[in-house]
């Protein structure tokens, strides 16, 4: 007996096995719905420590190396001075046309090094936490505003090695998030709007597909009985050879004839009980209109304009046209959550500045589940488009 019980005990797995089966379990949750969020989260946050230790550290290194490239030129003065160098030269002004073009050239000097200077920005007051934050953030969504760049050849490299492996992870995150908050929505939808707040819709699209159903019936029965009444003059003027054949179209049309009556019975059964519990029954299979995703992007664009011309002290037009540009991926870079979002303090982080990227994050889902539900909108409209040019070539044939 307690050979038998240890023949039937579970052999224990060795150690190597048991570590592959936990690894396995730990893929399997980091790919899931909830893995693959803390898995974005948690790659731009330590994506932003990356960057910022980097510039930072490459910032101090150079500063002490060479200290001559970081002293600050006083680029008004020396436009000033040359100016004043040119005049005094040029005191009669003997020939102001030479005169007058080497002025332009200075002031057209020191045009470009103010512009240079203003899009170069600050070295290191730019690479704080929410910076750095930010960077990592438009890099693996490919928004890339450009406002902020790395300077050091290490930081190029790092952004080279995080774009490569951080871009196919935030597809992925907008894959299965997508998916999840389309059938999310459309299970919302579905039994809130069309059976609840507007139950009309639902039954009277339920009505509407069984009148075709019963106009189908009804041309099928006319096709039916006219097959049916050629197929029996024929027989009786036939010889007693081809009674089998008709007999066997008899069969057939009895068969059809029953199908026929069949839907009709179905079409007309329009009881108000049925036509709920077909309701209840196809709430899973309906598309969302187009109408409704248009409505769900613009007012979560709007939205984001409000809470960006409250941190930003923009306009409400700039806000939509920020919201717009970002959650597009298209990121011209004009417009940037700019002081009261990336503060010059390096360990401080806004709640406004979490905000930020929070709505950048469930933006792009949100986005990517509009387009999944206003594709399956246009696949089953072509589809039912299809299905009526057949219908109609079927009754032309016959």
């Amino acid at each position: 007996m307690s050979s038998r019980r240890s023949s039937f005990r579970r052999k224990e797995k060795p150690a190597f096995q048991r570590f592959k089966d936990h690894c396995r379990h730990f893929t399997a949750f980091m790919f899931s719905n909830v893995g693959i969020i803390l898995l974005v989260t948690f790659y731009t946050i330590g994506g932003a420590f990356i960057f910022q230790a980097i510039e930072i550290f490459e910032y101090e290194r150079l500063r002490s190396e060479k200290p001559h490239r970081f002293i600050e030129r006083n680029v008004s003065g020396e436009c000033l001075t040359r100016i004043w160098e040119l005049t005094a030269e040029n005191i009669s002004f003997f020939d102001h046309k030479a005169y007058r073009k080497r002025v332009n050239d200075v002031l057209l000097e020191y045009q470009r090094a103010i512009v240079k200077k203003q899009l170069k920005g600050p070295d290191v007051e730019q690479w704080s936490f929410s910076g750095a934050f930010l960077y990592s953030l438009t890099v693996i969504t490919t928004i890339g505003y450009g406002n902020i760049t790395p300077h050091s050849e290490w930081g190029k490299l790092a952004t080279i090695l995080y774009a490569i492996i951080g871009m196919p992870l935030f597809l992925l995150y907008l894959s299965n998030i997508g998916d999840v908050l389309a059938k999310s929505f459309k299970w919302i939808y579905s039994k809130v709007c069309l059976c609840r707040i507007c139950p009309g819709v639902a039954k009277r699209r339920i009505i509407r597909e069984r009148r075709k159903m019963r106009h189908l019936a009804r041309a099928l029965q006319m096709h039916h009985m006219e097959g049916g009444g050629g197929s029996s003059s024929y027989s009786s003027s036939s010889s007693t050879t081809n009674s089998n054949s008709n007999s066997s179209s008899s069969t057939d049309y009895t068969k059809s004839s029953y199908h026929s009556s069949s839907i009709v019975d179905v079409a007309y059964s329009g009881s108000d009980s049925d036509i709920e519990r077909e309701i209840r029954g196809s709430t899973d299979e309906i598309t969302v209109p187009l109408t409704v995703c248009i409505f769900v992007m613009v007012g979560y664009i709007l939205w984001g304009a409000l809470l960006f011309g409250r941190w930003e002290d923009w306009n409400y037009l700039d806000g939509s046209y920020f919201c717009l540009i970002s959650l597009s991926s298209i990121g011209f870079g004009d417009l940037v959550p700019g002081d009261r979002v990336i503060t010059a303090d390096r360990d401080k982080v806004e709640v406004s500045f979490i905000l930020c990227a929070v709505y950048l994050l469930l933006g792009m889902a949100v986005i990517a589940m509009c387009f999944n539900l206003m594709q399956e909108e246009v696949v089953h409209n072509i589809r039912a488009i299809k299905r009526g040019f057949k219908a109609c070539f079927r009754c032309r044939s016959s």
